[in-house]
């Protein structure tokens, strides 16, 4: 059965794009965002009726996926977009051909005319605009597709981390079916080591911005690196009293199965799969394993403090030849506070609103009681 499109309504202005979509009562609205695309579905009273409608952009220029986002009400469903670059495009699409469902919203449409201008179209890529036909030219020609340098590397870097990641659950798993809840105590001892050394692998993710390899803030993976190999390395490692607590496996088994499901979705996009129960996951895992992953983390802590007023390790008393003093155990227990209180609300908070964005179900509710 041949997909089925909706009627499709589009206006611009220099900066956004929006799309309106006649569906009547839809239900089950996603919109997947790229910067080059946007694929959606939903099931809806549209032109032939109430139907499950489907359909795929392929833009003119890059836009902004990290801030494009859709609103649904009783008649239609609007996706906002916003351009990556400030610039009127002559059309909506790369190709010159639109589909026959995609019209202009002449209720909402802005020309060049209106603003300053610019009269020339800059030069396009034919690569770009006839993808498809490219990609399939290329397996005639040469058997496969020629992949840029950062989507191979970036391939071989997820697939790496996700089979470390798997190691380590499947050790742990093999000594549990083996030992039993004995194995609990020996977690550290035999995948301590692939432990540190994929968790120090992750600092890869604060360069991959940096040098375009993906969009973001380095700032965010820093701090999400850097809070685990805290942990890791001045709290458990440093502490070879804490190798043994069962805490450690339960750490352990909340870091990796968080990995585990992020790294193959991760594969899943730069292969251009969109694999539902994966996306799901990616979205949906962390309601209980991050609050779980925090209460653990904070036992570590707690654990660690009698140790360290015993040892006095990473305090620095007067007098010395800096004439500074640093109290390691005030800064663990700051560093509590900090985890329970702002930071559980900041990480659920952020993940809610990725999770409202990409599954889209329970934001575009909350926006159809302000709609009505």
């Amino acid at each position: 059965m041949a997909q089925l499109s909706p009627l499709v309504y589009w206006s611009q202005t220099k900066q956004t794009l929006q799309l309106k979509v006649d569906l009547k009562d839809a239900k089950g609205a996603i919109a997947d965002f790229s910067p080059v695309s946007v694929s959606f579905s939903a099931s809806g009273h549209g032109a032939r009726g109430v139907n499950t409608y489907k359909f795929d952009l392929h833009f003119y220029s890059l836009i902004d996926d990290e801030q494009a986002t859709f609103v649904v009400s009783d008649n239609k469903i609007e996706l906002l977009i916003r351009k990556l670059e400030p610039a009127w495009w002559p059309r909506l699409v790369a190709t010159p051909q639109k589909p026959h469902w995609l019209k202009v919203d002449f209720d909402r449409w802005r020309t060049e005319d209106d603003v300053e201008q610019e009269n020339e179209e800059a030069p396009r890529d034919v690569r770009q605009d006839y993808e498809k036909e490219y990609n399939d030219l290329q397996r005639q020609e040469l058997g496969y597709v020629k992949e840029k340098t950062k989507k191979v590397y970036l391939m071989f870097y997820n697939l790496a981390m996700f089979v470390g990641y798997l190691y380590v659950v499947s050790v742990m798993g093999v000594l549990y079916y083996r030992d039993g809840y004995n194995s609990i105590t020996k977690t550290y001892a035999h995948v301590g080591n692939a432990f540190k050394f994929v968790q120090l692998l992750q600092y890869l993710e604060v360069m991959h911005p940096l040098f375009g390899y993906t969009k973001g803030s380095p700032l965010v993976p820093f701090f999400q690196v850097s809070g685990r190999n805290f942990i890791l390395f001045l709290m458990i490692e440093w502490e070879p009293r804490m190798h043994a607590k069962p805490v450690v496996f339960y750490v352990f088994l909340i870091w990796s199965l968080v990995e585990l499901i992020r790294y193959p979705f991760y594969l899943s996009q730069l292969l251009g799969r969109e694999v539902g129960l994966l996306t799901w996951l990616r979205y949906t895992i962390w309601i209980p394993l991050y609050p779980m992953g925090i209460v653990c983390e904070g036992i570590i802590v707690l654990r660690n403090i009698p140790y360290i007023e015993e040892t006095k390790r990473f305090t620095v008393e007067m007098p010395n030849k800096l004439n500074i003093t640093f109290d390691m155990v005030l800064f663990l227990k700051l560093y509590l506070l900090l985890l329970i209180l702002p930071g559980t609300y900041l990480v659920m908070s952020h993940m809610s609103k990725l999770r409202a964005k990409k599954l889209g179900r329970g934001r575009g509710k909350r926006r159809q009681l302000h709609a009505d």
